[in-house]
């Protein structure tokens, strides 16, 4: 929670998170997702929205401008918004949060809420109009994703030998065949190397040739993925972090000894239709939930755009949402996977609605929201610096003149309680600690509690067969066929 001190009327303090620049780990992230040391900030803080979090006071009921529930009703009658009932409370807290911020100087008409209980909408601010949406389109790729492939998909990574093996020594080439996992790591490099390494082959005199989406460690460049790819098979060539994806695997993980006599080069697949290749390893992805969680938590868009591409592009992500949330015309408009970039643009209640039409999907699977995105309390990446209540699900995202916050905070009176909050503005520390003291503010409202069981997440990344570098994932080629 946060830490509030009175200094002088009208001006507190707040323990917040200052971001130095700073890319998390190794995981190339939205703009302005750090890890930060905490700083103790004198901030101003609206007194209304103040009294709420601390109890004190009695705020007045404020009626955002701009807003007409009939024409709403009339405008869209989607399933998810069957119903209009207003708090009276929650509105002043919103309205108080959107003047604290025009205080500071930013511009209301630039400022984005939504606020949903079920199909109710409670309060809102601007939350029709399209506003840079940063990160959260990264909820609309996970949604297109859901609707195209399994909870259980994997991006399969095929390995065939085209060539002769005599005492170890391929002689011809490797040969690599990408579905476009978007998660292909170091720790996925060692495992797989080790494998083959099992299978009796200690060289190769010729090429690795790659074909298909392929993509390492998140590198933007596919001769930087290439390069990694024929580095990780020996672990003299390793790179530092290299090393340190090595680390992270079970002590008694062989290092790979796989030399390449050549380089690693993509080629066309239609290159391969009559070359005869033995394939002898099908190397999985894990699966498409974890994918997208590890998408989410870091805010990776290398993976975005990875899936997005995967997806048939922007555009297809965007009729997939589209259906899915069964969204209204002229609220979203996205051009990439990712959220780089200001032209990405979707409305808060469009946020709102695709990260329910996320929740329907999941939990018709026996899984949440909090399975897909990180949630406060235990998870780091986007989340490690942020003063947001613990157990909500939400999803981060951050531009150089752009903040934007959404996902589900439980309450005990409403239970889960669904919002958006895109900003525009250049104080972007500023803007994250009232964004969590309005989520803050509004729980407070209708009384803290911790997310219900079926709100909790079941995926945790990292542990079991869950971790980067199974080795359970790479099966024999001709095994793999015959299931």
């Amino acid at each position: 929670m946060a830490q509030v001190c009175d200094r002088n009327p009208g001006n507190w303090c707040i323990l917040v998170g200052v971001p130095p620049a700073h890319r998390w780990g190794r995981n190339p992230v939205e703009n302005a997702e750090p890890v930060a040391s905490l700083t103790l900030l004198t901030l101003p803080l609206p007194l209304g929205l103040l009294s709420i979090i601390l109890g004190t006071g009695e705020p007045k009921p404020l009626q955002p401008s701009g807003f007409n529930p009939t024409d709403l009703q009339i405008e869209w009658q989607s399933p998810w918004i069957a119903e209009l009932a207003r708090d009276p409370v929650v509105e002043a807290i919103v309205a108080d949060y959107v003047a604290g911020l025009q205080k500071q100087g930013w511009s209301g008409p630039d400022q984005g809420v939504w606020i949903q209980v079920g199909q109710s909408v409670v309060a809102e601010h601007q939350g029709t109009v399209l506003m840079p949406a940063a990160s959260l389109t990264k909820l609309a790729t996970s949604l297109a994703s859901l609707k195209t492939w399994p909870l259980d998909h994997h991006f399969d990574t095929l390995v065939g030998l085209h060539g002769t093996v005599q005492d170890g020594v391929l002689n011809g080439d490797l040969v690599i065949q990408s579905s476009g996992d978007p998660l292909f790591v170091w720790e996925e490099g060692i495992v797989l190397a080790n494998r083959l390494q099992s299978l009796g082959i200690q060289r190769v005199t010729g090429d690795v040739l790659v074909t298909g989406p392929f993509m390492m460690n998140f590198e933007a460049e596919l001769a930087d993925s290439l390069g990694d790819l024929k580095q990780v098979m020996a672990a003299d060539t390793w790179s530092r972090a290299a090393r340190q994806a090595y680390a992270s695997l079970p002590p008694d993980t062989p290092q790979p000894s796989l030399h390449i006599d050549g380089t690693a080069r993509w080629i066309p697949e239609a290159d391969l239709e009559n070359v005869p290749i033995d394939w002898v390893v099908r190397h999985q992805s894990l699966p498409l939930l974890d994918i997208l969680k590890a998408m989410n938590i870091y805010s990776n868009n290398a993976m975005a755009e990875k899936m997005a591409e995967l997806l048939g592009g922007p555009g297809q992500v965007m009729a997939k949402v589209t259906a899915a949330a069964e969204l209204p015309a002229g609220e979203i408009n996205l051009v990439n996977g990712s959220g780089l970039g200001v032209d990405n643009q979707m409305s808060a209640r469009v946020v709102v609605a695709i990260a329910q039409a996320l929740q329907r999907e999941l939990s018709s699977q026996g899984f949440s929201i909090a399975d897909l995105l990180p949630v406060s309390g235990e998870d780091a990446g986007t989340l490690r610096d942020r003063r947001l209540p613990p157990t909500a699900a939400v999803k981060t995202g951050s531009l150089s003149e752009v903040s934007a916050l959404a996902g589900m905070v439980p309450t005990a009176e409403k239970g889960p309680v669904w919002f958006a909050i895109l900003n525009k503005g250049w104080d972007i520390p500023d803007l994250r600690s009232q964004q969590d003291q309005l989520i803050q503010a509004i729980q407070a409202h209708w009384g803290v509690a911790e997310a219900p069981a079926d709100l909790r997440p079941k995926i945790h990344l990292q542990t079991g067969s869950f971790r980067y570098g199974d080795p359970d994932r790479n099966q024999v080629a001709q095994e793999a066929a015959l299931e």
